[in-house]
Formats: structure tokens, C-alpha cells, sequence
């Protein structure tokens, strides 16, 4: 482990109301609003007793994160150790620290000297409090005092030179272990002291390795009985949905034929390959085919394989998807749409249990389980003698419908970010992100194409995002326009058609922040003409 391997993202453990770093919990805080209890503790204790305590607090810090380094990873050398000091104090926004030196003697002497770009403890001294006379960068020597000197096991302590907050260029700090600065820092030392903080540490790093023991055996113990949802599918948040998936869990162990309805894109294929996940035939074949996609002929030469010899082409016998699921599932997508004489043929499968080759006269019989799905109304279908009754009785044992994405909004937003990490790793666009004003247009959208046209979406604006951000304008004009168009026909007077278009312009334009090349882009329309309706509105 090299200190440059570490990042935050794989350090840190972020979930709803709770922050921790390997077990330690972390709590954010606003910069302005540190600024400010920064300010009051100087007004209130004064100059030096605000500098230690927040020296200690740094201190403190370091020392925790020293603790946690060393629990939780193996490092080659001390050396090693120690450059991560400086790296993590970077991950946690403090400042983008940069090492000019390291070296630490046989004999004990330790020397390092640090330069921090864009100290944030910097800036927010000078927002509350001014221009210093000073070095203020106290937690952050703090920090780096504390981090060494629990790595090393010996007084190490870090005074800064030069301070952003008192107008040089970058704030810089060099540590020394204690014999090493003399008598330089005896007036420093006060500011660092506290009560016996190493053994706090030690004993706190002690109680975090017992916990993260005690958590390991129970994850593991629950992974034996629980089959994780998120397998198949990301966290689920709509009480429609969640209904769905509890139906697929109940009927899963049991071989009933099972049809599931939807529309177009909502994930009946997705909702069948879980069922068969959670069924006792898991480990055994799982067989998808498109009904519609192939003619009568060919469905039945893919379905039930034929002889050779049997017609133009069969040069070779042929296995069919039945026999090639057996003991396992055949999920028949979009069985709304074979022939009458293939729906007979089909219920003869589902009667006997056996099929007959294309060519043969001998019937196989076959153990398979068979789910089937259509985004048609099959009592419609039957209603207009399209669809026959007792093989609709025969597929649908059990039906299970699956909302449309329009009826399951609470879904958008982890299913948003679940395609945004997948096509960011399939782009090798790692570190894109969707900004959070996305989402509101994404969930005022329809959605007619369900769950795969917000997959499409999201392809779409992370192709297009040129930076590491996807903000709204990367989305596909039709979800800009949805969005806008209630908000601007609310209320008793309607506005006029020329209204409508020059707030909506206005609105894009404010969106890419005057960029008219991007604006026409989402408008739909050519530059040039962008110019000359803005001279119009203008005018």
C-alpha cells in the first residue's frame, strides 16, 4: 500500500445520517460556519487559548487517523506510513498538501517539510478575522504533529513559516522531532499539550478493531441466509415495486408458470432472471428468447430444434431452447405475439411436458420451468379471439404486473446513480458525477420508455458531460421542456405562445450560463437561429 493508493471514496463509508472512516465515525462540517466558531472562540478565550485548543483538536486528529492507518492497512516501511499523513489530510479538504522532504535518521532525527496549497483553515480565518501577523494554520500543525508522533512513538512537533492568513503565497510547515528543534520549541509546546491523548487513541484504536471483529462475524453470518436484492436490483424505494419483488420472492421456490405484464422497458427480463436466481433450479440453465423478434418458423426451430434435413437449410440436427434449459428455466418474452398454431404447439408443452423436434415423430420429454411476459393486455388479446384462453389460464399461474417508472418516482434517483456508475466505468470516466439539480427533471419526466429509456438517458449525458459533472444541460431537450412547462402554465392567466418560448430560452441560457452554443444544442435549433430570436426578444 502506497500512500498515493489511497482514496476517498474507498476510505470512507458514507450512508444516510452516518459518516465513518474504517469504523471511526466522521461528521462534515461547513467552512463559513467553522470560520465563525472560529472567530467566537478567539473573541470569547482570547488569541492563545483559541490557538490551543484548536491545536489540540488538530492534534487529536492526526493521532486518530495515525491509529486507524495502522489497524487497517499493512505498510512496507515507516517511510510509507508517514507519507500518508499528508495524503489523507488532503482527502479530507483541508488542503492539497505536497511533501518537499522527508528523511529520518538512524539515530532517531526526524525532518519533514510540508507545503499546503489552499489551506482551508487559512481562509477562514482571513473571512472572519483579517490579515494576520502570524502563522494561524493551528489545527493543521496540529495534524501533522499529532499523525507523526503516533507513528513514530516520540514527540514530533511541526511549526509553520510562511501562512496564507498572513499574506505569503502558500502556507509551508516543517516538523522536527523535540531534540531536534532545542530550545526553539519550548515556546510552542503549551499549545500542544493535553491530557494523556496517546492512550485515549490506543485505547479507542483498541475498541475500533473489537467492533469492526464483532461486525465481520455478523455480515458474515447474515450473508448465509440472506440473498442480497441488490444483485439484481439497486435499492428499491417505491411500495409498488416492493410489492413486486415480494410476490418474486414468495413464488420463486415453487415451479408455477408465471407470467409477468408491463410495459415496454420496465424489466420483466431483469424480474424473471431474479425469480430464477431464487429458485431451487439457480445453478442450472437460465434461456431467454424473443417471441416476437423471430417468425413462426423460426420460433419453432429455436424453441424445439429440428431434425436435419427437415427443411432448406437444417443441415445439422439442431437442439432447441427447451432441451437446452433443461432442469432449469425458459423465459418466453413477448409471448403476445406468436402465431395461433405456435400457441397450440406451446400448450401442448405446457400440458405434457415433452416437446417433438421440427422433422421428428418421437416426443422428448423435458423438466424445465417456463416464465413468460408481454406488454399486451392478454385478456384483451383474447377478447378479440387473438390469444387462446386456456394457454393464457396455463402461463399465468401466477401474474405479476410491474409498474411503469412514471408510477414508481421514489425509483429514479438510485436507479439515476446506479447508470451513472456503470457507464462511467464503461467510458473510463470514473469520477463523473450527476449534480443534484438533475433530479428534478428526471423525476417530473413520463418516462414511456421506462426504465430503459432513463438508461439511455443516462448513457446520453454521461457521453456528453466534458467535465466530471453531469448538470441538466446534458439531458435530452424533452426532459428540460416537461420540466418547465407546468411551472410556466400555473396560475389563472395563461401566457402566450411567444411568452412561453422567450422564458424558456431565458431559462436555458441561465442554465449554460450564457453559453449559446450548448443552449442551441439543447433548443433543438441552429445557432443563428438562437441569434435572431434573442435580437427578436430583444427588440
Amino acid at each position: 500500500m502506497l500512500a498515493e493508493d489511497l482514496k476517498i471514496e474507498e476510505l470512507v463509508e458514507f450512508s444516510q445520517g452516518h459518516v465513518s472512516l474504517q469504523g471511526r465515525r466522521l461528521v462534515l462540517h461547513d467552512l463559513h460556519a467553522f470560520a465563525q466558531f472560529r472567530k467566537d472562540l478567539v473573541e470569547m478565550v482570547g488569541l492563545a487559548q483559541a490557538r490551543r485548543i484548536l491545536t489540540r483538536f488538530g492534534y487529536f486528529m492526526g493521532q486518530a487517523d495515525a491509529a486507524a492507518m495502522k489497524r487497517v492497512f499493512q505498510w512496507d516501511s515507516i517511510e510509507d506510513l508517514l507519507r500518508v499523513g499528508p495524503r489523507l489530510h488532503s482527502l479530507h479538504g483541508i488542503a492539497r498538501n505536497v511533501i518537499k522532504s522527508l528523511s529520518l535518521g538512524e539515530d532517531g532525527a526526524f525532518r519533514m517539510e510540508l507545503v499546503w496549497h489552499s489551506s482551508a483553515e487559512a481562509e477562514e480565518h482571513l473571512d472572519q478575522l483579517g490579515k494576520a501577523d502570524q502563522p494561524i494554520c493551528w489545527m493543521m500543525t496540529g495534524y501533522a504533529s499529532g499523525y507523526v508522533s503516533f507513528c513514530l512513538q516520540r514527540p514530533v512537533y511541526f511549526i509553520e513559516d510562511k501562512c496564507r492568513g498572513k499574506g505569503d503565497r502558500v502556507c509551508t510547515a516543517t516538523g522536527k522531532n523535540q531534540e531536534a528543534w532545542g530550545d526553539v520549541i519550548s515556546s510552542y509546546l503549551p499549545y500542544f499539550k493535553a491530557d494523556d491523548i496517546q492512550g485515549r487513541i490506543l485505547r479507542l484504536t483498541e475498541a475500533l478493531k473489537r467492533r469492526n471483529h464483532e461486525l465481520q462475524r455478523h455480515r458474515q453470518e447474515l450473508a448465509q441466509f440472506k440473498e442480497p436484492i441488490q444483485h439484481f436490483f439497486i435499492e428499491v424505494r417505491s411500495p409498488a415495486f416492493l410489492k413486486v419483488l415480494d410476490i418474486a420472492q414468495r413464488v420463486a421456490p415453487f415451479d408455477t408458470s408465471i407470467l409477468i405484464t408491463g410495459e415496454s422497458g420496465t424489466g420483466k427480463e431483469m424480474l424473471t432472471r431474479y425469480i430464477h436466481h431464487l429458485s431451487h433450479r439457480a445453478n442450472k440453465p437460465f434461456v431467454a428468447v424473443n417471441c416476437g423478434g423471430l417468425s413462426e418458423t423460426l420460433l419453432e426451430s429455436e424453441l424445439f430444434g429440428h431434425k436435419k434435413g427437415s427443411f432448406t437449410g437444417a443441415i445439422d440436427h439442431r437442439t432447441g431452447l427447451f432441451e437446452q434449459a433443461q432442469n432449469g428455466t425458459i423465459f418466453l418474452d413477448e409471448i403476445g405475439d406468436i402465431s395461433a398454431a405456435m400457441q397450440v404447439k406451446l400448450l401442448r408443452v405446457l400440458q405434457e411436458r415433452e416437446i417433438m423436434r421440427v422433422g421428428e415423430s418421437t416426443p422428448r420429454k423435458i423438466n424445465v420451468r417456463i416464465l413468460a411476459a408481454t406488454n399486451k393486455s392478454l385478456q384483451e388479446e383474447i377478447a378479440k379471439n387473438q390469444f387462446r384462453e386456456d394457454l393464457y389460464y396455463r402461463l399465468a399461474v401466477i401474474e405479476i404486473e410491474i409498474p411503469p417508472l412514471r408510477k414508481r418516482r421514489e425509483d429514479i434517483i438510485p436507479l439515476t446513480r446506479y447508470f451513472v456508475s456503470q457507464f462511467a466505468k464503461k467510458m473510463n470516466k470514473s469520477d463523473v458525477r450527476i449534480n443534484a439539480t438533475c433530479f428534478d427533471y428526471l423525476q417530473a419526466y413520463p418516462w414511456p420508455g421506462n426504465v430503459r429509456e432513463l438508461e439511455n438517458t443516462i448513457e446520453r449525458a454521461v457521453v456528453l458531460s466534458d467535465g466530471r459533472v453531469i448538470q441538466p444541460m446534458h439531458l435530452p431537450p424533452q426532459l428540460l421542456q416537461n420540466k418547465q412547462g407546468p411551472e410556466l402554465l400555473e396560475g389563472p392567466d395563461l401566457p402566450s405562445l411567444a411568452t412561453l418560448e422567450t422564458n424558456y430560452i431565458n431559462h436555458v441560457l441561465k442554465m449554460t450560463e450564457g453559453n449559446k452554443t450548448k443552449a442551441a444544442q439543447i433548443l433543438g435549433i441552429s445557432q443563428p437561429t438562437l441569434w435572431r430570436k434573442l435580437k427578436q426578444i430583444q427588440d
